[in-house]
């Protein structure tokens, strides 16, 4: 195993499996799929393949959606990676399509494509119009798409190998914010299940469940809350559709107590279906959601992070609901 970044981990497994498929193709614009790490050989996608398998088209995230669902059909897999929070644009191709087109044909047509969807949104610097604040509440609410969302590096790879090796098409959410983040990765290819929620840290007093990029923040709200003395039980989610109901309702169901941190904006985010979930299968439990506020983003990096729900508000919700 070797330390690597979340890009790298991701192109790794991307060019690993175009090695493999001869038919397998990569759209993207602006963006080229090169990635670097210490001691590694440089992942250049575009370089080892040529411009017939990995096609840079002009600034037209419509287009590079529909090319990839029509090499889907047609029986190639595919993959597009669309950058900078262009991942608004296409929203009505892929629930319109990609949703649909497989129970239309009752199974008949496969969709072995993934969508790459750039979340700037959770990086401060980007205003509004570049990062109308998250888009995986979109994604998640179409019927027939899987949405994922890694927040590690070694989840990132397993789960980009499980999308290309499925036949139904998956929304790969990449929070910018964890763009430098880097761990132990294994070098072969292997797989994350698509749906199921990963347990950071076992607990018995609180369940926390964050999602993507706030899971730094959770994780060392949940350190802090630790030292203390406080038993904490941390969720990160993975996947938004087909959410992991079952291990969401076993962990409230023991603490009793939940607080669901959520990057997005607060009505109708991840965070309030963790919470209707359980509401709906635990009794007697309590329950406490934290989110960004209903409020375009600012541009400031200053007024940025005082709206989100970083570490300091984590660990002050948690206290107070223990």
């Amino acid at each position: 195993m070797t330390e690597k970044s979340w890009m790298y981990a991701v192109l790794e497994a991307v060019a690993a499996e175009m090695r493999a498929d001869p038919a397998m193709t990569w759209i993207f614009e602006l963006t080229p799929p090169v990635a670097s790490n210490p001691g590694m050989p440089v992942i250049n996608l575009e370089t080892e393949f040529g411009r017939k398998r990995v096609v840079n088209t002009g600034i037209d995230e419509n287009w590079m959606v529909q090319a990839v669902i029509g090499a889907g059909l047609a029986g190639s897999r595919a993959a597009t990676y669309i950058p900078y929070q262009g991942a608004c644009m296409p929203f009505q191709a892929i629930q319109n399509h990609a949703g649909k087109l497989r129970h239309m044909t009752g199974g008949k047509a496969s969709l072995p494509v993934v969508f790459v969807m750039e979340m700037t949104g959770q990086t401060p610097g980007f205003a509004g119009q570049h990062s109308d604040y998250e888009i995986d509440s979109y994604y998640m609410h179409i019927p027939g798409v899987r949405t994922v969302i890694p927040s590690t590096p070694y989840d990132a790879k397993g789960m980009m190998v499980s999308a290309l090796r499925s036949p139904d098409p998956v929304v790969f959410l990449y929070p910018a914010g964890l763009r430098m983040l880097s761990e132990e990765v294994p070098d072969d290819q292997y797989e994350v299940p698509l749906d199921k929620a990963a347990v950071r840290q076992e607990g018995s007093d609180l369940t926390i469940v964050g999602s993507g990029g706030g899971m730094p923040d959770v994780l060392k709200a949940a350190k802090r809350l630790t030292d203390e003395g406080m038993s904490v039980e941390v969720i990160d989610l993975r996947v938004l559709k087909q959410m992991d109901t079952e291990t969401l309702v076993a962990s409230v169901a023991k603490t009793k107590r939940l607080l669901a941190v959520d990057q997005s904006y607060y009505t109708l985010g991840p965070a309030a279906e963790v919470v209707a979930r359980c509401a709906e299968n635990v009794e007697g439990a309590r329950f406490k959601r934290i989110a960004f506020p209903d409020a375009p983003p600012p541009a400031s990096p200053e007024m940025f992070n005082w709206m989100r729900p970083d570490a300091e508000r984590v660990y002050a919700a948690a206290k107070a609901m223990v």
